[in-house]
């Protein structure tokens, strides 16, 4: 892979910040009202990395968590075997890995091999069982229940017809947990859906331990992810999935306006990432210029410019087109014209006298400033979550540990 231009627009990542929003996560797993006495250390912290860790960087993130967490959960299987091979070069002991994504036969039997943990969520399942047998090899599995986001996963009532040989006892899978997804705890400050959710949960749940028999092991179940750590006590189970909030986002502003509800005192989650960009150009254009493709903006003053090198490729959405503001100096300064393929104009007007370079946070804190990920997203029409896991994989990422 080719080396990051040293002109183009980089990536901070804050080591603290994961690390303190890993003890918020600790803290309210431990101190659940809503969650009986004896069983609050019981309750293990999963992270979820898919995505590139939600665009911060998996290589980067992982070293942060890996000693911190109790397992983590990834989407591709490419990159739960990359982790693998990571804690060997560097001899760390094995985390627990699930990969609750889109699976293969040839992959459930290379995450096999790799003592990785696999989901049974789809039709493939039966493919891989036998390609297993083949090849003499027995995966740990958790089972997907279909409980209403209308995604993966078997509905409680189809679980004997077709999971029937799970019950075998040649069957190539050890079924170690049960898991769903929420469908609607993030968008709503009233969880009823999720309680239905819940309940589909417990017949799927049911069903599974009727099948395996009274003598199998115990079954860890899980369901939360960020929203239903923070506000849905009853939902914690036996592991989390934290997403979001691993990286300092709420999940939603009505997920913050029901914490304050349900939690004693409302958590401090810390951005983990800023996004920054050298200028390429600074100049001075004449009152009545044009700046950018359609000549959609006309300067109406003489105009001091800056030129960055970043533009939609990286991540930078064109919908931000004379919408969204940088940080430059500490003050806003307004995005002129059209978000190209690789450049921004912004306007530094009052903040630099002269042609030198200048730097930019399109991403971050700048002295009392902030550009959020939440109001980049707002100006760009989306949510946060695609803002930042659409950021380039090419842009170099910086752990900054202070």
């Amino acid at each position: 892979m080719l080396e990051a231009s040293s002109q183009a627009s980089w990536i901070e990542l804050n080591a603290p910040a994961v690390r303190a929003n890993i003890a918020v996560f600790r803290d309210i797993l431990g101190h659940s009202a809503a969650v009986p006495e004896s069983a609050q250390q019981q309750v293990q912290l999963g992270v979820v990395l898919k995505a590139n860790a939600y665009g911060h960087g998996l290589l980067e993130i992982l070293p942060l968590v890996h000693p911190l967490v109790d397992i983590i959960h990834l989407i591709s299987p490419r990159d739960a075997l990359e982790i693998r091979r990571i804690e060997a070069r560097n001899n760390w002991s094995q985390r627990r890995l699930l990969v609750i994504g889109a699976t293969s036969p040839d992959e459930f039997c290379q995450l096999a091999a790799g003592g990785v943990e696999v989901t049974l969520g789809d039709a493939n399942v039966f493919a891989a069982a036998q390609m297993l047998k083949n090849k003499g090899l027995r995966a740990d599995a958790h089972v997907h229940i279909e409980t209403g986001l209308s995604r993966e996963g078997f509905f409680p009532n189809e679980i004997s017809s077709k999971l029937g040989f799970l019950a075998d006892s040649d069957s190539p899978f050890r079924i170690k947990g049960i898991l769903s997804h929420f469908a609607n705890t993030e968008d709503v400050t009233e969880q009823q859906y999720a309680v239905e959710q819940l309940s589909e949960f417990e017949k799927g749940t049911q069903a599974i331990e009727l099948l395996l028999g009274a003598n199998h092991p115990k079954l860890e179940r899980h369901i939360a992810a960020s929203a239903a750590t923070l506000v849905l006590p009853m939902a914690h189970r036996d592991f989390v999935r934290v997403g979001i909030g691993l990286y300092g986002f709420w999940p939603s502003a009505e997920t913050r306006l029901s914490a304050k509800i349900v939690l004693p005192q409302l958590p401090k989650l810390k951005p983990v990432l800023s996004w920054k960009c050298r200028s390429q150009v600074v100049k001075l254009l004449r009152a009545g210029s044009y700046v950018g493709y359609g000549c959609t903006f006309r300067c109406e003053r003489d105009t001091r410019i800056a030129v960055f090198p970043v533009g939609y490729f990286d991540g930078y959405p064109r919908l931000l087109s004379g919408r969204a503001h940088v940080l430059v100096h500490g003050h806003r300064a307004s995005v002129l014209g059209r978000v190209m393929m690789n450049h921004i104009v912004v306007d530094v007007t009052g903040m630099t006298s002269d042609d030198s370079p200048v730097e930019a946070t399109l991403l971050g804190s700048d002295g009392s400033e902030t550009v959020s990920a939440e109001m980049l997203a707002g100006w760009a029409q989306t949510i946060h979550y695609e803002l930042v896991t659409r950021i380039g994989a090419h842009l170099k990422r910086i752990v900054i540990d202070q």
